[in-house]
Formats: structure tokens, sequence, C-alpha cells
């Protein structure tokens, strides 16, 4: 009580104080009442006054309770007994009473709230007795029914929170990296202590409107560039006070990523962005929110008050469309240069310049400096200024500015204009402004020095004037004492010494262990840290932690370095740090980088020490000793002062935090991505040289994945499977880049929706887990978290592609985007050469390396390329000035030039046809001559052999002492290589010219393929050889276009424009003939690797045919138009016509081939009751059944014509089909085509329940009925009916017949029902049985009324009338076999379903446009297909999306992103069945709350052991002829 009487009195005090300030003018009456408020009051107005409607209707939650007889007769009676209280000494008209004030925050700004954004209100009224009140029991009740409403409502709240507000997309990652370098130009502007005269000079150039030159401020380290450039970005606008300018600064050196393209590309961003944002705010002046600000699309379907007209749930899975999605891969560095090029020369204006200021380049590693400053357009565009930040012992990078810009052989005046930029040198500060700059520091820290001790500072000023010395200087003076004895060496000589002498006093205050490792975490941070992470970096490091246990007199199992000594720490260095924001947290980082230079010399000098610091780092942002494992210290201890140390082994709990890739919530929607791990640790794994855990921990784990994704750095992910860390030698190079590939196809999808990446992945990777089984592993992780969740979509059978996703697509530089390829070559190892119609000539050197451009000088004068061709390991180069150089690629980069010395009288040929290499000689032939150059590599001697007429193909021995020409007229010469002596000559008989021959010298055989495709086969072991055999292809009209021939498989590709011909190498037999399809033509074709396969290109698609069955079963994708394919050990590439090179692996194509599907688009699925077997149609005469256990088709139903209908009996045992108008009735186990009837003429069949009798419906002759093991007729229907159902009791079959519902007989085929709808006018539109209600039919009318139906009762119930936006759908309608739900229609982008268990209609929101939606019979799901919507209209790889909802509830199981387009879609057995366009089929596993239904499959087990293109179904063959005929 003594408490509450304090308070009150201060209150008084208070409010007494408050009104004398206003009487007195000190405090308006406003201000005023702000100090009268209560807590929740403030609360209130913070959080909702001024907001946006959208946001207030995000977070408010308003319940209103009204309490009529609150105040009992026995309280009044009270309150009117006691005695008025004394006049307050404050003035009541400035403080108003709490009643008042509450009555205004209830009456007047909640009310007003309420009806501007209207909120939904929960209003209830409570009615006490006069007599007792509001009692506390009536209280009671109300509070619980309160919180109970209200954590619904606030569950409800959160989980309808758009996943789009909880990740991020590549444009937030740019616009928050856009903030981050704003602020840190804010954060280097605050040292700008001292006026530099060169800020004038800056000055005069940003005001210069016709400058188009750079300007570059040099100096020395330490000078203060940065500084001085953050210091004049905040100035420009007060320098340009006529103009609203844009000024975008970039410190290179301390973004997270100084990739050129990324770098570039945030330029990009930034430039359109800020004059977009202009723009929009000068057409718009009053939008004070913006172009960047993010509206919620639910705020347009909030109601103020829920309506009760018609039983209506709307279940909403709404997504907000993705951004545009520019960014989200990075582009080419050629593609951001055109970018940029065309931002400055558009964007910039006389009213609105660009002054870009760039620091840092020269500090970038890798060489990226140089590239970016070549990116830069030159002159520079009007209206855009370009200042730039270099030290002046850069020359690297001065030069390439210069070598840019200047103009060639460029004489000058001055020495300023003979360079390509305008300098700016920075140099020392004058020590007077340096001597102030001390004092002033000194003063502000209340210390001083003596005259004899400034003597001291003004001389070491005098040797070193810069600022970060100045500061140093007054770190070190502000410790001396007026009676300090100090020297000349009392002060360091330079910045570096200072630094030195910081840290050793540093060492002698807090200990040198905690400074050594606190520095040096901080130094090898990519980001910086937290102070939190420094103190747990600390605790982990035992050399610090043992420092502590010394200490201690008994270490305890949990410790950790205390955190006030690290407070103490950073205090006493926070004049040298930084605090920042990185990935939305503040960080410490260094004010100079030369604190890292210190810091890496002093405790940092050797390779090993460096590796373990980092590899600590490695470990904390990894976890591995976080949820309380244990790390183990080494202390010494000692038993007693007699006896020695003894060094014994304990584990401490650090406790440091857990570092999940996503810190989850309780939903899956709602989670935040954990950046510190993401960008500090990949750094710290590959410096510490954990080669393994890199790619296992990181580039290989799906935790990862999905965090670089949802955090919007999808690119920055596809980047680093591809880069460095993604070259050939690493373990996983192929799976790595495999996953890139697949990742970039679906960037657009995956921002839109990042949650899908697990499934996507999965569906996308097991195709070819035979090909790359390292990734068995990551599906693995893709399993394992779904079967944590408890919830999701599993791949029970994945579909066989379509296609197959490049590992690597190469383009060159921008300069050569309008040449084309004149010559492609490919030589061993993988080396591809190109030469382009501008004389350039480029080299790829396999995976993991880029395109190179080759240069070559003679004379002082660059070559331009014509030619190259290629043998062996030898590239022979030809130039247009007639010379020729050779490469061995399996030696070094040098290229050796060819004497070419003529025949007598003869000119040097212009185009060489081709070489071969044997035994170190190179055989050459050139176009239209008729003779062979033969050069020894070793003697670079050429000598040359004459022949008959001009030479078209070459072939040599192996040892090389005897060579094969083939000539124009058909004839081949045969030459002694050691003489130089013709041996003898053979003709092949129809002289056409000779375009390949192959040599096997084991059979000592010749085979010559003329020009038209015909073959040869000489007997070399006699001269003149014997002609063998010939095979003439009959086609004389098409030249051969090419060939390829492989030793493995003994087999001969040969392609021409209408055909593809494959030969038996071994015998010489045609193999197969391939047609190319009507209206096209081949222009090349190569084989696989194993030859199973062919590749061929149609322009503009690459296509991949099936050997075995001459089935084009893959389509390859190229970014630019085909024009030569090349095989390799282990991929194929495509060369296109602009240059740029698309890889494939060689077993990804083997494995995607190999993937059995039908040939035609899958019109129908019927599944077995357990849902282990299914049957598929294409409507070819083939069925297929599926077995779920092996995912292959175990057998396919034959028939004489097209399947037009397949039906499954209840019992599983008989698959009746009609094909071609007979009725095919199989045994499913034994295959055994039992009864084949004919003369039924029917469009339609089903099958009983009770699997004993089929129907037979037909539109113009009797319908029968039969019995289904014998065929025998049990009677006949004379009336046809549409849609036709057999009841579940097998009785009746139920149709639609001119608006009726009608049910015919099954034992006498008479219609004994009628079902007529009371309105004449009114018809019927979709019914439906109910197997668990045998007795009633729901039936569906155009008014939109729902009957049921008993049929045997012939009585009728209309329930209720559906309203006009849920009419039903006839070819949509479907029901649960219950009668709980039914599928109404799928219009735009929701489906919308009837509840009869509660009779309310639903409506499930799905992505996009609904294309496929189906029930499952139980009732408990839906399964929907629906093409994702996204703002990039130009996406090409955009997938339809399969999501199954919960039904009960509205919960959505799963998604799963497919890999092209659905025609039939089933669900049985907690299974989706999908048929595909393409013939394919996939199956995918329900998993809700319980263990998956599906177990994978191992991929070793039976079938799958053999060799995939030998897996084919069995055949069962009908019978010959009908055995039933019905009249």
């Amino acid at each position: 009580m003594k408490m509450k009487a304090k308070e009150d009195e201060l209150r008084k005090v208070f409010q007494s104080t408050v009104s004398l300030c206003v009487h007195s003018g000190l405090m308006s009456p406003e201000r005023a009442q702000s100090y009268y408020r209560s807590v929740l009051d403030a609360d209130l107005r913070f959080a909702l006054d001024n907001r946006p409607d959208d946001d207030i209707v995000r977070r408010c939650l308003v319940y209103l309770h009204k309490v009529v007889n609150a105040k009992g007769d026995r309280e009044k009676r009270q309150m009117n007994s006691q005695p008025q209280s004394e006049a307050a000494t404050s003035d009541p008209k400035t403080t108003p009473a709490d009643g008042q004030l509450f009555s205004e925050l209830c009456d007047n700004f909640l009310p007003g709230l309420v009806t501007s954004s209207q909120l939904l209100v929960y209003t209830i009224t409570t009615e006490c007795d006069r007599r007792h009140g509001y009692t506390t029991a009536r209280r009671w009740g109300y509070t619980e029914s309160l919180c109970q409403q209200v954590h619904a409502d606030l569950v409800g709240l959160i989980d309808s929170v758009d996943v789009s507000e909880t990740r991020e997309d590549s444009r937030l990652v740019l616009a928050r990296e856009q903030a981050e370098q704003e602020e840190l130009c804010d954060i280097m502007s605050r040292f700008y202590d001292v006026v530099r005269p060169e800020e004038e000079k800056v000055r005069a150039y940003v005001k210069q409107r016709e400058q188009q030159r750079p300007l570059v401020v040099t100096g020395g380290p330490c000078t203060g560039k940065a500084v001085l450039l953050a210091h004049c970005a905040q100035q420009i606008k007060s320098w340009l006070p006529d103009c609203d300018p844009v000024v975008i600064t970039y410190f290179c050196n301390l973004t997270i990523n100084p990739h050129p393209k990324h770098l570039l590309s945030s330029l990009c961003y930034q430039i359109a962005g800020r004059y977009r944002s202009i723009s929009s705010s000068e057409q718009n002046p009053n939008d004070l929110d913006g172009p960047g600000c993010i509206s919620n699309l639910r705020a347009n379907s909030s109601n103020c008050e829920p309506t009760t007209r018609e039983p209506v749930s709307d279940h909403h899975f709404s997504t907000i469309p993705c951004p545009h999605p520019t960014g989200i891969i990075k582009p080419d560095l050629s593609e951001v240069k055109e970018r940029l090029s065309s931002l400055l020369s558009v964007m910039p204006s006389p009213k609105h310049p660009l002054v870009l200021i760039l620091d840092g380049l020269d500090h970038i590693k890798n060489n990226f400096g140089p590239q970016i400053i070549g990116s830069l357009p030159s002159p520079l565009p009007p209206n855009v200024k370009v200042i730039l930040a270099v030290s002046s012992n850069r020359t690297q990078i001065l030069q390439a500015i210069n070598s840019q810009r200047s103009p060639p052989n460029s004489v000058s005046e001055g020495g300023e204009e003979e360079s390509g930029y305008v300098c700016v040198p920075l140099g020392s500060v004058d020590r007077k402004q340096c001597v102030k700059m001390l004092a002033s520091l000194l003063s502000s820290s209340g210390r001083r020095v003596t005259s004899g001790q400034q003597a001291l500072v003004n001389q070491a000023l005098t040797s070193c004037c810069l600022p970060l010395y100045a500061r140093l200087l007054h770190l070190h003076t502000s410790l001396w004492h007026s009676d300090s004895d100090v020297t000349e060496s009392s002060l360091p000589d330079g910045v570096h010494s200072s630094i030195s002498a910081l840290l050793d006093q540093l060492e002698q205050k807090h200990g040198s262990p905690i400074v050594a490792r606190a520095v040096s975490f901080l130094t090898i941070s990519r980001t910086g840290l937290t102070e939190a992470e420094l103190a747990d970096l600390l605790s982990s490091d035992d050399e610090v932690l043992s420092e502590y246990i010394q200490l201690s007199e008994s270490p305890s199992y949990s410790m950790r370095v205390p955190q006030i000594d690290v407070e103490r720490l950073l205090l006493d260095l926070r004049r040298f740090l930084i605090r920042r924001t990185v990935a939305g947290l503040h960080v410490l980082s260094w004010v100079s980088r030369h604190f890292k230079l210190v810091v890496l010399k002093r405790y940092l000098g050797t390779l090993e020490a460096r590796r373990e610091m980092h590899s600590v780092m490695a470990d904390y942002f990894s976890g591995r000793w976080a949820c309380g494992c244990a790390k183990p210290l080494l202390v010494n201890q000692n038993s007693s002062p007699s006896k020695d140390t003894t060094q014994m082994d304990i584990n401490i709990n650090r406790q440091p935090p857990n570092q999940p890739f996503i810190f989850n919530s309780s939903s899956e929607e709602v989670g935040r991505v954990n950046l510190r791990k993401v960008l500090e640790l990949p750094h710290h794994l590959q410096e510490s040289n954990k080669r393994e855990k890199l790619e296992r921990g990181l580039l290989m784990s799906l935790g990862f994945h999905q965090a670089m994704v949802r955090a919007g750095l999808l690119g920055d992910l596809v980047a680093m499977l591809e880069g460095d860390e993604g070259s050939s030698h690493c373990r996983f190079s192929r799976e790595r880049a495999l996953i890139a590939s697949i990742l970039k196809s679906c960037a657009c999808l995956l921002q839109s929706s990042p949650l899908l990446l697990s499934t996507l992945m999965e569906t996308s990777l097991l195709p070819y887990l035979e090909a790359f089984p390292a990734l068995e592993g990551f599906v693995r992780q893709i399993r394992k978290e779904r079967k944590e969740r408890r919830s999701g979509l599993g791949v029970a059978l994945c579909p066989a592609p379509s296609s197959v996703p490049s590992v690597q697509c190469l383009k060159h530089d921008a300069k050569t985007r309008e040449a084309s390829v004149v010559e492609v070559a490919q030589a061993e190892c993988g080396i591809v050469a190109e030469v382009m119609d501008d004389g350039t000539a480029w080299f790829w050197k396999g995976s993991g390396c880029e395109v190179l451009k080759l240069s070559l000088s003679c004379e002082q004068k660059e070559l331009k390329f014509a030619g190259v061709k290629s043998s062996g390991q030898f590239v022979l180069l030809s130039t247009q000035c007639n010379k020729l150089f050779l490469w061995d690629v399996t030696g070094p980069e040098v290229f050796q030039q060819l004497e070419f010395e003529p025949k007598s009288s003869q000119e040097i040929p212009k185009r060489m046809e081709g070489f071969v290499a044997c035994q170190k000689k190179l055989f050459m032939w050139w176009k239209d001559q008729s003779f062979v150059s033969a050069y020894d590599v070793y003697t670079e001697t050429m000598t040359h052999f004459q022949c008959q007429s001009s030479v078209t193909c070459l072939v040599c021995s192996s040892n090389g002492f005897y060579m094969y020409c083939g000539h124009e007229e058909g004839t081949v010469s045969i030459f002694d290589t050691n003489t130089g002596g013709l041996l003898s000559t053979c003709s092949n008989p129809n002289h056409n010219a000779v375009a390949l021959m192959i040599l096997c010298e084991d059979k000592k055989e010749l085979a010559c393929v003329d020009r038209t495709g015909d073959v040869i086969l000489w007997d070399a072991k006699t001269q003149p050889p014997r002609r063998v055999k010939e095979t003439f292809t009959g086609d004389k009209s098409n030249n051969i276009l090419n060939t390829d021939h492989s030793d493995e498989i003994n087999t001969l590709l040969v392609c021409q424009s209408h055909q593809v011909t494959l030969w038996d190498t071994c015998d010489w037999e045609l193999w197969d003939q391939f047609l190319a399809p009507q209206g096209r033509a081949f222009s090349q074709a190569v084989l696989s690797q194993e030859g199973h396969l062919f590749l061929a290109l149609l322009d503009p698609l690459v296509l991949v045919w099936r050997v075995s069955t001459g089935e084009c079963v893959l389509s390859l994708e190229t970014n630019n138009q085909p024009g030569t394919l090349l095989r390799t050990a282990s991929g194929v590439i495509c060369v296109a016509h602009d240059g740029c090179l698309t890889v494939w692996d060689s077993e990804a194509i083997g494995a995607a081939g190999a993937a059995l599907k039908m040939r035609r688009g899958v019109k129908e699925v019927v599944v077995e009751q357990t849902g282990e077997w299914f049957y598929t149609t294409d409507g070819s005469e083939t069925v297929w059944r599926w077995g779920l256990d092996t995912g292959l088709p175990h057998a396919g139903f034959l028939h004489d014509g097209p399947v037009e209908k397949l039906r499954l009996s209840p019992d599983d045992i008989h698959l009746v089909t009609l094909s071609s108008g007979d009725i095919h009735v199989w045994q499913t186990e034994s295959g055994q085509n039992i009864l084949r009837m004919s003369g039924s003429r029917a469009t339609d069949i089903l099958i009983t329940p009770n699997s004993n009798c089929g129907v037979s419906v037909s539109e113009r002759q009797l319908s029968r009925v039969w019995k289904l093991e014998q065929g025998s007729i049990v009677c006949s229907i004379h009336l046809y009916l549409s849609d036709a159902q057999v009841s579940p009791e097998s009785t009746f079959l139920i149709g639609l017949r001119s608006g009726d519902l009608l049910a015919a007989s099954l034992w006498s085929g008479s219609i004994s029902k009628r079902f007529s709808c009371v309105a004449s006018s009114e018809h019927v539109v979709a019914f439906q049985t109910l197997s668990e209600h045998p007795d009633f039919v729901v039936v569906m009318a155009a008014s939109g009324a729902v009957y049921t139906w008993k049929v045997a009762e012939e009585t009728v119930c209309r329930h209720f009338f559906l309203p006009y936006a849920f009419n039903c759908q006839p070819q949509v309608f479907q029901m649960s076999s219950n009668g709980s739900f039914a599928l109404l229609s799928t219009e735009d982008e929701d489906i919308k379903l009837l509840d009869l268990s509660q009779v309310r209609l639903c409506s499930f929101k799905a992505e996009g446009p609904v294309t496929k939606a189906c029930l499952d019979k139980t009732g408990c799901y839906a399964a929907l297909v629906s093409h994702f919507n996204t703002l990039e209209k130009s996406c090409v790889h955009a997938r339809p999306v399969l999501s199954v909802v919960r039904l009960a509830d509205g919960e959505r199981i799963g998604s799963v992103c497919l890999c092209k387009s659905p025609l039939t879609l089933v669900v049985c057995e907690q299974r989706v069945f999908v048929g595909f366009e393409d013939g394919s089929v996939g199956v995918y596993f329900i998993l809700d709350d319980g263990e998956e239904s599906v177990r994978p499959r191992d991929r070793l087990n039976g079938q799958l052991k053999q060799c995939p293109f030998d897996r084919a179904p069995y055949s069962w063959l009908p019978l010959p002829t009908p055995n039933i005929t019905w009249p």
C-alpha cells in the first residue's frame, strides 16, 4: 500500500509539472496529451497509427465485448457511500481523467481504424444479473473463450502469411546489397576529418558536362581515397543544385561477391531501380509507397463481416506471383556488359545525370578489376560521370583504364590529356591539419599532451602524415601522463608499426591468446562477425579457453569465455572497427584493410596457421560442437607443488548455437534462412582445404541448396556448382554440373515457389541415378526430409524424360556475336577448335574450362584463320595467308608453323581438305588437288605423293608403312610411304567419289564408302586388292552428309538428308535405315557412346533415336541454332552456328534414352485395387501392364488394331479392351486372351462391380450384357444411355437420355426406373452412383439443384441449389465413394467442391489455371494439375505442377513439379498416377502423417541388373480370330 501511495504521489507531481509547462508555453497541449497515455494506448498507436490499410488487416484483430448491467446494486451502493477525493493539484483543463483517455481510445481511435480499414470485428454481448453484476465467474468464462478465439485467429493469420513474405528473391537480394552499399558510404564519410584540396578537383569534374573520360583518384596506401570518395558522394547533390543527380557508390572490395558478373548485375539493378523510382515519382507524385513497395494481394479478399447466405468455405492457397526474374541466373559477362552499356546510354539525362563511384577495384582478387573496367563504355555516354579510386602502385589497373580509353597514336599537349582518364593524385595530408585532428581527438577523450610530448608528435606526423596514422597516434598518446618519460622511440614510425604497437598494448591488457584469436577471427571472416559470433568463436578456441581453465580450480562441464571480456576488448578496438549491415545483421569489420595485413603477418604468417583458424570457423558455422556436444580440451594440471605438471584431456561444452541452414517454424512455409552460415561456411571450408566437406556437406547437400534458393541466391548456387569448386578434378564434378543445369532450367519456377525444390530435384534426378550413382545420397536426403516432415508427395515411378539437361553451355565474347562458325574440329582429350568467319579461332579444353580465343602474330600482325582440322592428338590451323600451324594437344600450348614446300611449278593450295596423323607423320590433302603431302614432325621435312586424280579421303596403316588414297573417280591408290612408290590401284565399278575408307588390318580388308552411301569391300591381302563384296543402298540422288565410325561397337553410321543408315562393320551387313520425318531433312548424325542411340540434327532440333525400336525418344535443347554435333569420350557437344557450345553427358543421354515409354500420349490408366499393378493405353495396338516394384512395364497386351477402351474388373482378374470393334477379355496374371468377341459395335464397355458381367454400350445398335468369363449374352438394352454407370449392386445400368436419368435392368434389359426433374425445361447434367450407399444416386441438374435418387423405391429428394459461381461442369464432375465430396468444376485458378457431409461449398486455390483434377474414391484427397503463374512471360521452361489437397481441412499435402504436360490423372490407394503426352507414366505416393506407402526400389535388384536397352516387356498375343461372334 505504501508503494501504491508513493506511485500516486509521483504521478500527481509529474502531471502538475506537465500542466505548468503547458501554461508557460514550453509544451503544446498535443504534446502534453502523449504523457498521459497508458502503455497500452502508446503501443496501440505506435503499431496502428498512420499505417497502410493492408498492413493493418494482416496484423490486427478486433474483439468488442459489451457488458450490460456490469455494476450490480451492491457495487453501486458502495461507490455512492465513498467520499469524494480531494481535488488534484493539476489543472483539469490540461489533465484529462483516466476515463476520458480510455474513452478517446475506445470511442474515437479504434472505431475510426475499424471503419477506415474495414477490419473484421468480433462482437459479443453479455447481459448480467442486476443484483450481482459482472461476477468473477463470468469474467473467467469470457476470458477463456476469448483466449481460444484469439489463438485460433492468430494461427489463421500465421498460416495465411504468403510464402513470398518469408523468402527472398534475387531482386530483394540486390536491393539489400544496395542498402548495404549506401550504409557503407555513410559510414566511410564519417571518417572525413581533414578537408582535402582534391575535393575541389572532384567537384570540378562532376560539374563538367562535356567531360567523357572517367576520373581516377590515385594515391598510396592509407591516403584516404575511399573516405574522400564517400564524402564526395554525400556532397554531389549540393554541388549540382540545378539538377537531381543519381549517385551510386560501390565499395567493390567490401562486397560479398566481387565476381564481375555479380558486381555489374548489381550496378545494373541499382541504375535501373533509381531511374525507375524517379520516373514513377514524377508520374505519380502522391504515391508515397514508391515502386518498390510490395502490396498484399490478400487485402482484396478480406471481408468486413462473415456472410451466411451461402454455405461456402474458401480454403485459399494463394501465392503472390513472382517478380520479374531478371538476375535469377546471372547472364554471361558479355550480356551484362551490353545491359550496363544500354542503361548508361539511355537512362541518364541532363536533369538526372548519373555519377558512378567505384572504390576498391584494385583490391579484388582473381584479377577481376580490369574486367570490370573493360565493361564500362568508352567514351562515357553524355550525362554520365565515373569516379574510380586506384592505388598508385596498381599499374595493371591504371593500364587497363588507359589502354581502353586513350585514342591510338594520340598526341597531347599536357601530361594529363595523353591518358584515357582524368587523374587526381591524392598525397599526404598537411601536417598542421593532422596535428589539429589529433588535438581534437584528444580533446574529445578528455586528454592533453605537454609541449614536449607535442614536439614528438609533430615529429612523428612529419615522417608519416596520414589520417589513419593520426588516429593511431591518438590511441597511443591518450595513455600518456604529464610526467610520462617519452622519447622518439615511444611512437611507432608508420601505420603498420602503430597497428602492431596497438596489438602489443591489447595483449598486455587482455592477454595474448584472446587478442590474437579475436583479431584473427575478424580478419579471416568473409563478411565480418557479430559480437555474439566472436564470443562463440573465442569460447570454441582451445588456446583461449585454456587460460580460463587454469584460473578455475575445478573446470565445469559447460564453460565459455565471459562476454564481458569480449566486450572490453571490443571497446578498446571500437575506433578501428566499423559496424555495418550484412545480410540483415550488424557485423564488425576493420576500418582499413591494413589491419588485416598486419594481423595476417603477425599471427597468421603460415599457411598451416591460416588453415587452422579457418577450420575453427568452419566447425563453428557448421554447428559441429552445438546441441550439447562437448569438445575435448587438453589442459595442464599440477597435483601438488612438488610434482610435475600432468596433462589431462577433458570434454567441455562450449555452448555454441545450433547452425541449421534454415530456422524452421511450425509451418514449412514460414522459415528464416541462416544467411550467416550460407555466406561464411563455404568460404572457410575452401580456405581450410576441406574439399570433401565442401562438396559433400554443402554443394551436394539438400539443406544448403534449399537455403540458397530460399535466400534468393539461386544464381550464386549455380555459380558455385559450375565454378572453380566444380572443376573437373573434383570428385562430383559431373553430378554437380547436372544439378546446376537442372537448377538453371527451373530458375523462374524456383523463384516463384522455392519450396518446390525438393520434389523438383527428386523427379529430375531419378532418371539418371544409374549413370550418376553419387546422386543417390542427394535423393536420400530428399526422402529423409519428407519422412521427417511426415507429409508430402514422393516419387514412386519417375516418368521417362523427354530431354536431357546439358552439363555446360559456353558462349563467346560479345564482339564475336555476329560471327558464324566456318569450321569445327575435335582432337583427343575432348578439345574442340572453332574457326569463325571473322578470322578468329577459339578453343575449348574440356569440362570446367571456358572458351578461349587464340591469338597468333606474324610480322607484328595478328593472323586471321581460315580453317581447322584434327587427327588424333594434332590440331592443324590454316590461315587466310596460306600458313599452317600445328598443335600437339598432349604437349605444351605451342603452335608450330609448318613450312610448306610446294612441288615445282605448283602454287600453294588454298584450302586443306584434311589430314591423317600416323607415327608422328601428317598426311595432308587439299581440295581439288591430286597429290598428298607428308610432313614429318620430328625432322620438320615434307614429301609429296602424286596421285592420278583429286584426293577425297585418306587412310594409313597403323605402322605408317602404307597409305590408301581415295579419289574423285572412285579409284583407290596404295602407296609405300617409305619409298614413295605407288604399289597398286583399284577402282569402284560405279565410279562415284570415295567418301570414306575403313581399314581392318586384322582381316586385311578395306571398305570404301562412296558419296551415295554404297559400300564396296576389298581384300587387301593381295596386290592389287580383290573386290569381295558390294552393297548398294539404291538411292543415287542424295550424297553423304557425314559418317561416324566406332571401332568399339563395330558400327558405321552414314547420314544422308533423307535417311540415316547403320552398318555392321564386322560382317559389313546393312543393319537398319531410319527415314527422316516427312517434310524434314537430316543435316548430321552421330552415334551414342554405346551405339544404342544415335543423335541427329533436324534444324533447329537435336533429336535422339533409339536404334532397337526406331523411335525418336529425346529432344535435346540448345540455346542457339545447332550447327555441328561432336562425340567425345564422355559427352556429346553441339556447336551452334554462332560458336556457342552445349555439352551433354553421354551416360545421361543413355539413361534417358533407355527409359521405356509408350509411343503416343497415354489416354487411359486403370489401377488394380492394391495399387501395385496398373495398365496404360496410348490408343495404339498395345496395352502395357506396369509393376511398381520394378517401375517397368511387365507385359504388353497386343491387339490387331488401336485400343479404344480399357477396363479392369474390380477383382483384378480380367482386363477387358475394345479394339477395332472387337472386345477382348484377358487374364491379368497369365496374359491369356480367353475371349475375343466381334459384332458388338460398342463405343464403350463397362464391368459390373461383382465382376460377373460386362456391358457393351452401343450408340446405334443394341447394348448387351454378357458373362465376363464365357461371353454369353444375358440380355440386350435397346435404348442408348450416355455416360452410363453400373449400380453398385450390379442390378441396373444407369445413364442419361434426353435430359432424364434412366435405369435399365441388367437381367431383362428393360427400362425400369426413370428420374425426371420437376421443371419440364430442366435436365440432368451429371450423376454419380455411390458404392458405400448403393441405393442412392446423386443427381446434378442444370439449374444447380442437387438431388438424391433412391433407385429401388424411385424416391427423390431435392436438397439445395448451388450458387451460380459453383455450377457443375459435367466433364469434370466426380464423387467419392461415400458421397462426402463432389468435384464440381475447375474454372480459372481453383477447383470447386461440394462437401455433402457438412453441406458446404469449398474452393481450393491453385498456383495457376487448373488443367486436370481428380478425387480420391475414399474422399480423403483431391489431386489437381495447374500451370504455375510467373511474371516471366518469356520463360520457356514453365512446367505444370501436381498438387494434392486433404479434403477434410483443406491442407495442402504436397506439390510436385511435372516435367511435361499430363493427359490422364488417377488417384488410388494414396497414389497418384499420371499419364503424359509423350507416352511416359509417373506415379507419386501421398505421405500424410504416416509411413511411406511405397518404399524406394533398390536400383540393382532383379530386372534392373541387365542392360537398360535390353529391358522390354513380354508380348502377349491376342486370339488370331474371334471365338465369339454376336449377331
